[in-house]
């Protein structure tokens, strides 16, 4: 049985390599929305919107940006494309069904990093 209260819930928080911290903050607050920075060092950047909340460590190596992704899932995906798209958020993809059933856009931060962003389609 599902735990509704939060007690016993278990996250997963995913930790994306960043080039440069500042940069990071600047796009994911700016053109995504994360508007609440949790910590930041030199080093390393977490952040927050409403429940998604993404942390970013310092790397100097653009291959593991390249490399990396994270998938977003949940049914207010078509909302935040639409807020997106009216951003003119870089390099975000069409939203569209995929074939394995799940109605996706994607978008790639300016390290690289792949965000999929996904849910069930509308009936």
């Amino acid at each position: 049985m599902a735990d509704l209260s939060g007690e016993n819930r278990i996250e997963v928080l995913p930790v994306l390599p960043s080039l440069d911290i500042g940069e990071t903050l600047a796009f994911y607050r700016d053109k995504l929305g994360f508007d609440v920075t949790i910590y930041q060092e030199q080093d390393y950047l977490i952040l927050r919107r409403e429940d998604m909340e993404l942390h970013f460590w310092l790397t100097d190596d653009r291959s593991l940006c390249e490399k990396t992704s994270v998938y977003l899932r949940g049914g207010g995906i078509g909302d935040l494309y639409h807020e997106f798209a009216e951003k003119n958020v870089e390099r975000l993809s069409e939203m569209s069904v995929r074939p394995w059933n799940m109605e996706e856009f994607y978008i790639h931060d300016p390290h690289g990093n792949l965000l999929r962003f996904g849910r069930i389609p509308r009936g």
